[in-house]
This record gives structure tokens, sequence and C-alpha cells, in this order.
């Protein structure tokens, strides 16, 4: 498979962030990127040579699931430590750092899980007790069993744990330094001023990082990448990150850049019209509508396999754009949407674990016929919808909710048919219509969506005894989609969705709540 490789927005003083396996990899880049400072996710066993020549401000080790001390654990290149750039190791990366040091690292006598109070033993650049308000203690999130049991030559303990456990290590001198805590997550206490004091006090970092800075060498990037010939076919589905994509490609390219909207039947109520209207007259190239409904539901007929039916989904698209794009000459490119999360979860970086296929990274054939354009798969959702506002994109598509790219083919559990999808489509559409009476719940959720759970329950329906399938409602808060957690709606909101639903979809005999969070679940069900 062909592929660019997207380096849009490449500073010459990066962060780089070498990733073992870690949940939380992608919020420790969400977090530097917030700050302004560029940086890149690479694997673990990224060579020094390469580092040096991406001539990074510093480099960050991530959390993972391993054991350093344990035969084939990740590990990096050791001559990464005699570069003299600064390093943060965190979690799993501090042992990492304290192990490659000829320090000592072992199992624990018991986990620590959770929030947990932390010590300042000692001010330095990256803990102080002015970054707490004068204080020398804080909570923070543990997520870890080993522990550094001897620290590396140089290096001192700068903060411990009520257990008397090293939290935190550093060697100024080197300008290194060990969290065994996670300050990339909300849980610890100023978490964001930590790291900002790696990237501004250790690193010296320029926030430079915008994003103005980023539109202007994604286009120049895709101008430099198609050929003053070549044409770029867009997989429009209508939700943010494609129509990011679609602009981008509008200012970039011009009439030699085609969207395409492949309707596959599976999109919320009377959504698909809404994409044609918002769309249609919005572009210099050319805007088609494809309805494939019929070909979608006929390929997923019988399949209950979830990772089948997103990489048939995925399938069916290529084929679609294959036929579709066919009839405009050759075709150099397919842009989509891909983000940073969608890269993660389908395993995609090597020091990753596949979560879920995404229809978008996940599905496409090994010959795709063009070459594969995705000028977002570094960026995280907030800072798609904010390119999105500069680039003037309606505030409709910029606040949608998340919509997953095999759309509700992956909320129905079991076979998705003509049958099950009518009536999940009349649940979601009462769904979100008595969601708008609750403003500030909507601005907290960042996704409320029933699911049929492939579950039958027994009912009453016109007063004799009936059996039908169960909805599941699930409501979840996020930043970035990694991690989320359930949130209970409000009781009349609740009462409300279910009087319609038993009103208006009697065949649903059941309503239930989800409360589970991500993780250990993930935000959708398949």
């Amino acid at each position: 498979m062909n592929s660019s490789k997207n380096r849009v927005h490449k500073d010459s003083t990066p962060i780089l962030i070498l990733d073992f396996g870690g949940q939380y990899t992608m919020l420790i880049a969400r977090r530097v990127r917030e700050a302004q400072v560029y940086c890149e996710i690479l694997p673990y066993h990224t060579g020094a040579e390469t580092i040096k020549q991406k001539n990074p401000t510093g480099i960050i080790l991530s959390g993972g699931p391993g054991s350093v001390y344990r035969s084939g654990a990740p590990s990096c290149d050791p001559k990464i430590f005699d570069l003299g750039i600064p390093i943060l190791g965190i979690c799993y990366g501090m042992q990492l750092l304290a192990f490659a040091l000829n320090g000592e690292v072992m199992e624990g006598k018991k986990s620590e899980y959770g929030k947990t109070l932390v010590t300042i033993s000692k001010d330095n650049s990256l803990l102080s007790s002015t970054t707490f308000e004068g204080n020398k203690t804080f909570f923070a999130w543990m997520s870890h069993q080993d522990e550094v049991s001897r620290l590396p030559t140089g290096f001192e303990t700068i903060a411990t744990t009520s257990d008397g456990n090293i939290a935190a290590m550093g060697n100024p001198t080197l300008g290194s330094y060990g969290l065994q805590f996670h300050p990339e997550v909300c849980h610890t206490d100023q978490g964001t001023k930590i790291l900002r004091n790696f990237l501004f006090q250790v690193c010296k970092c320029n926030p430079a990082w915008t994003t103005e800075n980023f539109i202007d060498k994604a286009v120049e990037e895709i101008k430099s990448i198609v050929g003053p010939h070549q044409k770029v076919v867009c997989a429009l589905s209508g939700g943010v990150d494609s129509s990011v994509v679609a602009f981008l490609l509008d200012v970039a390219l011009g009439k030699r850049a085609i969207s395409i909207f492949v309707d596959h039947g599976l999109l919320r109520e009377k959504e698909n019209f809404q994409i044609v209207k918002t769309f249609k007259n919005r572009f210099q190239g050319n805007f088609i509508h494809v309805d494939a409904q019929e070909s979608f539901l006929k390929q997923l007929q019988g399949i209950t396999n979830p990772e089948e039916k997103r990489k048939i989904i995925g399938n069916q698209f290529i084929e679609v754009f294959q036929e579709k794009a066919s009839q405009w000459g050759k075709i150099d490119y397919l842009a989509q949407g891909t983000i940073y999360s969608d890269v993660i979860e389908s395993g995609s970086l090597p020091s990753s674990q596949t979560i879920k296929s995404h229809h978008n990274v996940g599905g496409l054939p090994e010959k795709l016929g063009f070459k594969l354009l995705e000028p977002l798969k570094e960026l995280f959702k907030d800072e798609v919808r904010e390119v999105g506002r500069k680039l003037g994109l309606p505030e409709a598509i910029i606040s949608r909710k998340p919509f997953p790219g095999p759309g509700l083919a992956v909320r129905i559990i079991g076979e998705v048919n003509k049958h099950h999808l009518t009536l999940l489509k009349k649940a979601d559409h009462i769904l979100q219509d008595e969601l708008e009476n609750y403003p500030s719940f909507k601005e907290e959720v960042w996704q409320f969506f029933g699911v049929l759970t492939g579950i039958t329950a027994v009912g009453i329906l016109h007063e004799r005894r009936t059996t039908g399938p169960a909805l599941a409602l699930r409501a979840v808060s996020s930043e970035d989609g990694m991690t989320a957690e359930w949130l209970y709606p409000p009781v009349e909101l609740l009462e409300a969705i279910t009087k319609r639903i038993n009103q208006e979809v009697p065949e649903i005999s059941r309503v239930i709540l989800d409360v589970t969070s991500k993780p250990p679940g993930t935000i959708e069900w398949e």
C-alpha cells in the first residue's frame, strides 16, 4: 500500500515521544500540542541516528504494559542516552530510564493504582512547590506494579509516595527525569504544569505550533505531494474529520479535488440529506453523492463478527470509490479523514496493540489502486475542529458529535439488516431530538447514543405478551476519545426518551443504561 508521509507541520526542533504501548501515549502528545509545541510519536525501537536527524529538543519515554527486567521487554536504542538530549520517562518510561542506566527495577510488594498522595522531597525544574501553590504534596495518578528500587548513578529522588516508594527521580545535569505517575491524565494535580515544566524549563521549547501554522503547511505539503496534473478523490462522510480534509483539498487543489459522499445507509435519520445540502454548493471542485445503501446491506447480510463488519464496510467503500472515480479519468490519490486516535486504536504504530479496526485504516485492500493521502493523521479531534473553524466550515459540522465511520452498523450487535436499521434510526432520532431540550448536558457529553444489544427481552404490546430487542443507552464524557467516563443523563431526559420509544418504536421491548467507562470498555460496543 502506498502512503504519503504527511509531515505537513514538521518543526525543526520537535519533542519526540517513544511509544512503548501505553494507553495514554496519545494523551501525552495531546498535552504537548496544547502547549503549542509540536511533537511526534515514534516506535520505541527507533534508532538513535534517526532521532538525532530530527533534532529534537527533548524525548519522552511513554508508559507501557511490560516489565523492563523481563526477557523480550520493549527497550529503546541505548545510544539515545548519549545524545545529550533531555529525557522524561513516564511510568514504564521511568523504569526503563533507570534500568538502562544501571539502576534497579523490581516487582513491587503491591501495585499502586489510582490517585496516590505524592510528596516533593527536593524542589527542581520539573517538580517544585511553586507548581502547587506552595504545597509540597499533591495527588497523582498511578498505574503500575513494578518500582525503581535503586536509582542510577547521578540521579536523586525528587518525590516519594506515602509508602516511601520513589515517585519521581531526576538528574538536572543531564536534564533527565522520571515520573512513576501519569502527568498527562486529568486525575493528576497540575499534571499539565508538570509537563510544561519539562517543555519550557528543561527543554527550552519554543511554543510555535499553531492552527494557522498547520493549515499553511498542510496546504503546502498537499501541493508538493500531488503533482500539477494529478487528481485526488476525497472520502467525504459529512463528519468533522473528512469535512476538514475536503476543505483543505479544496483550498490546495481547487477543481482537481473530487469529494465523493458514499451514502451507505448507515447514517442517522435524514443525515444523508443534510450532508448533501451542506456541501453541494460549497466546493470549487466536484461534489458527488452516491446512493449505495442496497449494496452495503447486501454485503453485510448474515455477518455478525464486529471486525468483519468493519472490514466489509471499508472494502465496500473502496469498491464504490474505484467505480465512481473511474468516471473521472485517472485518479492518483484517495484522501481520508484519518486522525490520531484511528491510527493508535487500529494498531498502526508498531508498538501498539489493535483495539479495533477503523474502516478508514483497517479495511483497505492491499492493492488500493491509488495512493493514500491522510493530512490529519497526526491531529487530535480538538485540533481538527479548530482547523475546520479557521477554514470556515459551518459550525453545525464543526460541533458535530463523533460518529463511527461504519455508522450504525457497529451499534447493531449481530446482523445488520433493514429491519434492525429502521428500529435503531427511529430510536436514535428520538434520543437526539430529546437531547436538544438539555443544552447543558449536550455540551457536557462526548457521545450519547443507543445500541441494539442483540438481546431479546419479554415485553407487553397491545396487552399481549411479546418479545423484542433491548436498546442500551450510552452517554460518555471525554476529551479525545482515548479515555472516557460514563455519564448519568438527567432522569427527566431518560424518562422522555423511554416514553417516546415505547410509543413510537414499540417493537423495542426494553431500554437500559450502559454505565461502563473506557477503559475497561470501549466507547462503541463493537
